[in-house]
């Protein structure tokens, strides 16, 4: 066996990195418990309302990976620190690991496959995308959310513009990301941008969200059947019935995706990096 052969791990035992090892290295490596996504991408405030935000594209093409490919991006970029901005420096071939491209093509498909995935959010105006000096490095950096290339800029939720969700890293860990579909994930982001307990009249996500009521349906469905929504019935007086009440649906998410999951997540991870501190001051005074 020559020494190229056993390097490459093919004949030493070895085993490379998966898709999925790459991308728990890269959420890890942003040291939080979730990810802040533009309450614009979404939904976008105007002066007469509400209307849909970029989310609505990814749905009404079914471009799930595009979709996954954005949350990502939310998750993995945590600093804005840095000379280029809120950015993301990966070889391409890490890129097509970490999008998951690898799973279904050979090397070279997986790395075109990604290229086409981050194209469509650099058409989308969600991020820009340059070559970073290697040949073969890839740099992303995000844009504001609501798709009008503009710089991101870390959200305070101090206006409706700046508001946000916070899509939990359980929705990676615990595989939602596979095992949802498109409209289930779509309706996920819908959830979690409302209130706690929320009501959500299908027939209008047309106007408001962009996709079809029975988009909606399908997703509420998938999200009630996986034990991550409640949906409780309610009447309520309305003077235009016959009856004089009518009946609305309530929902509200259910863990990990519900709010009080995510402020306790929240606290213990804050609590471990406090720990953590701790520990590096305490070795630093013993040396």
């Amino acid at each position: 066996m020559s020494k190229t052969e056993a390097a490459s791990g093919s004949g030493s035992g070895t085993v490379p990195a998966t898709a999925r090892d790459t991308r728990d290295y890269l959420i890890l490596r942003a040291g939080r418990p979730f990810a802040p996504v533009p309450n614009v991408f979404v939904q976008t405030p105007s002066k007469s309302g509400s209307k849909p935000g970029p989310l609505a594209e990814f749905v009404r093409n079914g471009d799930k990976r595009g979709l996954l490919a954005f949350l990502l991006l939310h998750t993995i970029i945590s600093s804005g620190d840095r000379d280029d901005g809120w950015s993301s420096t990966l070889d391409l071939r890490l890129w097509a690991r970490a999008l998951g491209t690898v799973e279904t093509a050979e090397a070279g498909s997986a790395s075109s496959a990604a290229t086409k995935i981050l194209g469509r959010l650099v058409d989308r105006k969600l991020v820009t995308r340059r070559r970073s000096g290697r040949q073969r490095a890839v740099t992303i950096t995000l844009l504001k959310g609501d798709g009008t290339n503009t710089p991101y800029t870390r959200p305070q939720g101090k206006s409706p513009e700046d508001r946000f969700l916070r899509l939990t890293t359980e929705f990676w860990n615990g595989d939602w990301d596979q095992t949802l579909s498109l409209p289930a994930i779509a309706m996920l982001l819908v959830a979690l941008k409302e209130k706690p307990e929320f009501t959500l009249p299908t027939e209008h996500m047309p106007a408001w969200y962009g996709w079809s009521a029975d988009t909606a349906e399908r997703g509420f469905k998938e999200l009630r059947d996986a034990g991550l929504l409640d949906v409780v019935q309610e009447q309520f007086p309305n003077p235009l019935s016959p009856t004089g009440l009518s009946t609305r649906n309530i929902y509200e998410l259910q863990p990990p995706f519900d709010r009080d999951s995510i402020t306790d997540a929240k606290a213990a991870h804050a609590l471990t990096r406090k720990k953590a501190t701790r520990g590096r001051r305490r070795a630093k005074k013993r040396t």
